[in-house]
């Protein structure tokens, strides 16, 4: 379809791309409806609606240079300060929370594999990208829709539902701590702590309170740079490496090449280690978070582009229904063990949402919700479905693909 900007207009493209990651982020730190709905899901209805008023393409060169190059570059920036001993020493009850909420991804897609594969071609390969992109966030889909080469047709439907589930799914996370059944079901003192803040008179928009300026030096900004670029470069040398010299004739030699042969499994790993064995160095690079948040707002409006409500109406509603069933599994088995487990409310929420959306997501949810306890470990425990999302992702593909 004939769009106002061209496909082949790189430098236009671009240029929106950013203007709307910057709007988004503007918007979220100055009005305090736009903090509740976050920077990240502002970029991504707003590059929706300029594709779907036909203004920009949904499919363009820059988008792809997005998927190849910022994303890869993204994800070590914000895993700086992942550290594996602080992620379990702060972290540890939305950790385990957060790992009983993925199981809850496993369980429902298998299900909707189940109900569904009889009406969905080639089912195992978007089960595989949903597992992986619900227990980590959408950067996982990318990984997984290489490992089994999904098609381009397969993978725009598939991000268009995953896209509207999640933002929808969001919005349902920023809504459940103000339900009164909710509310008298769980603990909140995280809820309770930012009432008493607002009746003794502060009133600050808190995504600007958490992204306020910080001293940032010209050497933070090399290093930072320096470091993503290299461990990305390494990582998919390591990763070429290894896809080659693994052969994939059985299940377990399949799994192992769709691992080791996986840049999005390397880059966090590696980065990982080295926030842990060098903290102190990795976790004073000033400015590291900041990038990387810019660019996943890029990705955000990237994703935004191909969610085409007239697509995914007429040729792919059973994959909405797909997704549906493993956002609402997830969602059923996070609440219901948290409530056996006696978690708080706020730790669900964010342990649901780092598995749905990611740790930025999560971490907005936090920054929106003015849980400032929170906002760490969303990160840190969203880190990890970097990692964990890519193996679950792996083994329910090719599981369920034999």
């Amino acid at each position: 379809m004939k769009t106002l900007i061209s496909a082949d207009n790189t430098w236009a493209l671009f240029a929106i791309l950013v203007v709307v990651a910057a709007l988004a982020i503007w918007m979220e730190q100055k009005y305090k409806w736009a903090g509740k709905v976050t920077g990240c899901v502002i970029a991504l209805i707003g590059a929706m609606i300029l594709s779907n008023i036909r203004v920009i393409p949904t499919d363009a060169p820059a988008y792809d240079f997005v998927w190849s190059y910022v994303v890869p570059l993204a994800v070590p920036l914000l895993l700086f300060n992942a550290n594996v001993k602080k992620i379990w020493k702060e972290s540890g009850r939305v950790l385990v929370i957060y790992l009983i909420s993925g199981i809850g991804t496993l369980v429902g897609g298998i299900v909707a594999f189940s109900l569904l594969h009889n009406q969905i071609a080639d089912l195992h390969k978007i089960a595989a990208m949903m597992v992986g992109s619900y227990t980590g966030g959408s950067v996982n889909m990318v990984a997984m829709s290489d490992a089994f080469g999904a098609s381009g047709d397969m993978v725009s439907s598939s991000v268009v539902a995953d896209n509207l589930l999640m933002a929808l799914y969001f919005f349902v996370l920023i809504a459940i701590p103000t339900i009164k059944f909710f509310l008298k079901k769980f603990k909140h003192p995280y809820i309770d702590e930012v009432e008493a803040r607002k009746a003794s008179g502060e009133n600050e928009n808190q995504a600007a309170s958490y992204w306020k300026a910080k001293p940032v030096a010209l050497i933070d900004i090399a290093e930072a740079l320096a470091i993503a670029f290299a461990i990305v470069a390494i990582s998919t040398a390591i990763a070429d490496f290894f896809a080659g010299l693994i052969p994939t004739s059985n299940f377990g030699l399949s799994l192992l090449n769709g691992l080791l042969g996986n840049k999005y499994l390397i880059m966090p790993t590696l980065t990982m280690l080295l926030a842990t064995i060098k903290p102190e160095f990795m976790g004073n690079i000033g400015g590291a978070q900041e990038i990387g948040t810019f660019l996943i707002h890029i990705f955000f409006a990237v994703i935004g582009v191909p969610a085409s409500i007239y697509l995914i109406v007429t040729q792919a509603p059973l994959l909405l229904v797909f997704c549906a069933i493993i956002v609402g599994m997830n969602m059923i088995v996070s609440f219901v063990f948290g409530k056996i487990f006696k978690f708080n409310l706020e730790e669900i929420c964010i342990a649901s949402n780092a598995n749905i959306g990611g740790p930025t997501t999560a971490a907005a949810l936090a920054i929106a919700k003015g849980w400032q306890a929170m906002v760490v470990p969303a990160l840190l425990v969203g880190t990890l479905g970097y990692v964990i999302g890519n193996y679950y992702g792996i083994f329910i593909g090719t599981f369920l693909g034999r």
